[in-house]
């Protein structure tokens, strides 16, 4: 962590060298020397390595232009950095630059504590010698010009007017230049001779601190460790003839973008790295007190540019590993540099990601603890193209990401950062600069794990989950799902027994479904949304079950656990629509990024929400990607994709002008076309054994249809496995709801679904759609009394699981629940309290639904060829004035159910049907009249002999005592 401490000034300068006062290094021996000596004798007594030098600075030649600028302005540099970003210590002369030489020579020789980097002194005495090379060109125009300390080159230096009081020392002699030295009160350049401690520095040119040195010493309650005494640097001097040094600081644009989160190649100002005169440190603290680079024996202090940058010339030859031990404020923290690595994706991922092509995106952005160059920590990773800049901030940084800049990874959009030594459990967010200059503090779109809503931020996760469901998984993909018992018990997890967590929730889930027979559940969406009222169907962290219940693994505790009691899982997927909260996905890099750029197209209508641009490669990725990502991770067996329909038409619930046309002049979406063929392709390539399943309440054509197989409407079939049969549920509610008097002129309502029921292959859904909002519960739709809404719910739910198509109810009907569906509660479970007066009307339609599945698991002609006509036949379809429908489903080997439903409240005697004659006699199978399920018990419980008598077009019939509001399933003996 980087703890802030209670200033966030600038370190005064004048410090770095007196973290150990009572034991002065021979730096410091060094400084103080300087301090006290006439700066012409100073020369004169130790210019004989650099003759030269003194002549030429004591006959004034240059006296501005070259060396002297480096001090000539205590008040500028007090403003900023000087324009020459001096390897040296910045002395006033020539001559203090040579007796700086001979200085660091004999502390080398004493081998002092802290290892300075020399090479920067060395190159000053050569510069002011030759008066050609680069430091004293910069040093010259800087000066001459009047340039602020900010800029590193001479070219820069002429451009830039200093923000603070020019000084007119610049003009003055070296001898008014090192008097002005003398004078430590300016807390200016003049002190920096006291930092004898520090590596090669940038020049002195921070601002003025804000405390003064005493204070901040003995703030200083955990001093940083130094190396052993008397032992060398393991890094290799850099040899004399090396080329002259340059500032190792940061430039003032550098800096400012910096500063500002909006440079998008921090590493290559950040880090160790290779210069003229040795390699370059430079950090980014923002807080630190200081900031000393550690390499085996090496410790190097860096000089303190002000407003947290701290930068270092070494005499090495080539950058070494290395750690930072930073201090702050009553802390000393040992840590790697995280602009040292480098970038954890590959080419391969960025090229997938543009592409739109990564099937795996999950493992490529987001939040990710891992091991990098041998450093754990956690890699960060997100998808900003607008982004001007993006920084992390988090817990581990105090939500103050000015210090963790991220690093654009081409022209790909993505931006980077590997952070060592942060790890699971931590909380994150990415500040995005907005291409305005606003930021914008968003959660991360592919975040794996969240905190619980209402707190938004994301949080860093992985796996350790084992999991014990092989033999599941090895033997779901033996029969497809349209030609395997398909029998879907809808849950809304939160509230199926409200303040449960995942884990409580898999102790009693699983043993309840498979009690019932059920062969799935089907989860209302999971993934994480800030709304609880929008029932999951409003999501922001499209990769992160909701952490409402419990975490990811917790999660994955009860998908294991469904599956080890053979039970499939399902669970509601939301690709259509997303909500505009402002720390998601809405605008993400201030831009329309995720939604359609043109506003008619991103606002969707009904909802209030916005639409995923499907034409957008990355964001067509994001979405198959997520499809997969929940059945490979997960190990979902099936995806219900959420509102289809408002996909496929560009004009869905929008008047004529509201909509554009496409190229062809059509009203379907082209692009959500394209995106759910690719997803539906990808996920059955992927994840052998799964199910798509479309809610798609349109006659659209070819739902169900592979990909490659064109229709009609010249498209290729959207590639679904299943397709709810939203003109089934719809008609035959409707149909029930009418008083059975009134049933005979509705009857076509019943039958109609037998028209297209082969055009798809279907689901037929009683959802939590059709018990809530006003709509009532499926038995408080039926008319009549108590006993007549019970036996019509038990004689629908009979007729439901004989009709071609897999079965879907929604919790809380499979009791006959009389209130509506409330998340805020759940399912009425007191009804089935034995201590409740009513409880055996509620266990009897329970007791029901458990042997509706316990027979139709049985039964293949029930399931096997719901698909193809050959597994229907009629019987009579056309008793309107009876109330009375009758069909037979039939197995591939022709064995068949014979299915009869008496829809009014009378019972009818030797009621004759037509049947095969190659049957020599019936029993029953199952009645939902039948006492234990709290009906009449009108029965037939002898075996019922066809008779030679044709009827209904068949050689044979039989006479069945049909009794009221109920359906007969009918097996051959």
């Amino acid at each position: 962590m980087t703890p802030r401490p209670e200033s966030s000034g600038s370190r005064p300068k004048g410090t770095a060298g007196e973290k150990i006062p009572e034991q002065p290094t021979a730096a410091q021996q060094k400084s103080a020397a300087k301090k006290t000596a006439v700066p012409k004798q100073a020369a004169a007594k130790k210019a004989a390595p650099a003759k030269a030098t003194a002549k030429k600075a004591a006959a004034g030649k240059t006296t501005v232009g070259k060396t002297v600028a480096k001090k000539a302005a205590p008040k500028k540099a007090a403003a900023k950095k000087t324009a020459v970003e001096q390897p040296a210590a910045g002395t006033a002369t020539a001559k203090k630059a040579a007796a700086k030489k001979t200085a660091v020579k004999k502390t080398a020789a004493k081998k002092a504590t802290t290892v300075k980097a020399t090479a920067a002194k060395t190159t000053a005495v050569k510069a002011a010698a030759a008066k050609s090379t680069a430091a004293d060109t910069v040093a010259g125009k800087a000066a001459t010009a009047k340039s602020p300390a900010a800029k590193t080159t001479a070219k820069k230096a002429p451009a830039q007017k200093s923000t603070t009081t020019k000084s007119t020392a610049a003009r003055t002699t070296a001898k008014k230049a090192a008097a002005k030295k003398a004078t430590p009160a300016k807390g200016t350049a003049a002190e920096t001779p006291a930092r004898t401690t520090t590596a090669g520095k940038a020049p002195a040119g921070k601002a003025v601190a804000k405390k003064s040195a005493v204070k901040k010493a003995s703030a200083r309650k955990i001093p940083a460790p130094k190396a052993p005494a008397g032992k060398a640097a393991s890094a290799q001097v850099v040899p004399p003839e090396m080329e002259v040094a340059v500032s190792p600081a940061a430039d003032a644009v550098d800096r400012e973008r910096l500063l500002a989160g909006t440079h998008h190649a921090p590493h290559s100002v950040l880090g160790a790295h290779p210069v003229p005169g040795g390699i370059a440190f430079r950090a980014f603290r923002p807080y630190a007190l200081s900031v000393t680079v550690v390499s085996g024996e090496l410790r190097a202090e860096l000089h303190d540019d002000g407003e947290g940058f701290f930068s270092g010339l070494l005499p090495l030859r080539e950058v070494p590993a290395y750690r930072l031990v930073v201090e702050y404020e009553g802390t000393v923290l040992e840590t790697e540099d995280a602009y040292r690595f480098l970038p954890t994706l590959g080419d391969l991922d960025l090229h997938l990601i543009g592409e739109g092509r990564h099937e795996e995106l999950w493992t490529a952005l987001g939040a990710h603890p891992m091991t990098h160059e041998g450093v754990t920590g956690t890699r960060f990773a997100v998808w900003a193209p607008n982004a001007l800049g993006v920084r992390v901030t988090g817990t581990f940084n105090f939500w103050d990401g000015t210090g963790h800049i991220m690093r654009s990874l081409g022209s790909s959009g993505v931006w980077e950062l590997f952070l060592p030594d942060i790890g699971e459990g931590e909380l994150y967010k990415f500040e995005i600069t907005r291409p305005d200059g606003s930021k914008t503090l968003r959660a991360d779109p592919l975040a794996r794990r969240t905190e619980v809503p209402p707190a938004t931020s994301s949080v860093i996760t992985s796996s350790e989950y084992e999991w014990g469901d092989a033999e599941w998984l090895a033997r779901r993909a033996e029969a497809p799902a349209h030609e395997a018992p398909f029998s879907v018990y809808e849950i809304h997890l939160p509230s199926w027994r409200p303040g449960l967590t995942y884990r409580q929730l898999a102790e009693q889930l699983p043993g309840y479904v498979k009690n019932l027979g059920f062969t799935h559940v089907e989860l209302m969406p999971v993934a994480e949304h800030p709304f609880g009222g929008s029932w999951g169907y409003q999501v922001t962290g499209f990769y992160a079950p909701t952490a409402r219940l419990g975490t990811p693994d917790d999660f994955r505790f009860l998908v294991d656990s469904l599956h080890r009691a053979g039970i499939g899982v399902l669970m509601d997927w939301v690709p259509a629509h997303f909500p505009r909260d402002d720390w998601a996905l809405a605008e993400f890099d201030g831009k329309p990024l995720y939604e359609h750029e043109d506003p008619l197209r991103a606002a969707h209508p009904d909802w209030g929400t916005l639409e995923f641009d499907f034409g957008r490669n990355e964001v067509r990725n994001f979405l198959v990607a997520n499809a997969v990502y929940w059945c490979e991770e997960f190990h979902i067996d099936g995806l219900r994709v959420d509102a289809v329909a408002s996909m496929l038409y560009l004009d869905y619930s929008r008047e004529p002008g509201q909509w554009t046309p496409n190229e062809h002049g059509g009203r379907e979406n082209l692009d959500a076309v394209a995106f759910l063929q690719e997803m539906n392709a990808t996920v059955y390539r992927r994840v052998p054994g799964v199910v798509t399943i479309a809610e798609e309440s349109t006659a659209w054509d070819g739902v169900t249809r592979a990909t490659h197989h064109k229709g009609p409407s010249g498209f290729g079939g959207l590639g679904f496995g299943l397709k709810w049969n939203m003109g089934w549920m719809h008609d035959s509610l409707q149909y029930m709801s009418h008083e059975p008097v009134h049933r005979k002129y509705h009857h076509g309502e019943m039958t109609f679904s037998m028209v297209y029921a082969y055009s798809e292959n279907y689901v037929l859904p009683i959802s939590h759609d059709e018990v809530v909002h006003g709509k009532r519960s499926l038995v408080s739709k039926m008319p009549g009394d108590w006993w007549q809404q019970r036996a019509g719910v038990r004689s629908y739910l009979g007729y439901m699981w004989a009709h071609p198509g897999k079965q879907l109810l929604f919790m809380g009907q499979e009791f006959a629940q009389g209130a509506e569906w409330s998340e805020a509660h759940g399912p009425d479970w007191w009804l089935l309290d034995p201590g409740y007066g009513a409880e055996p009307d509620h266990r009897g339609v329970r007791d029901l639904v458990r042997d509706l599945n316990t027979v139709y698991r049985a039964t293949p002609a029930l399931w096997r060829l719901d698909t193809d006509p050959a597994g229907f036949e009629w019987i009579v379809g056309d008793a309107a004035d009876d109330n009375v429908l009758a069909f037979l489903r039939l197995d591939p080997e022709g064995v068949p159910v014979l299915a009869v439903s008496n829809f009014a409240p009378v019972t009818r005697q030797d009621y004759r049907l037509g049947v095969p004659d190659d049957v020599p006699a019936w029993h029953e199978a199952l009645n939902t009249d039948a006492a234990r399920y709290g009906g009449s018990d009108v029965t037939n419980p002898d075996p019922v002999k066809p008779e030679p008598q044709s009827w209904h077009g068949r050689p044979a019939s039989i006479r069945l005592t049909l009794p009221p509001l109920a359906t007969v399933w009918l097996r051959p003996a």
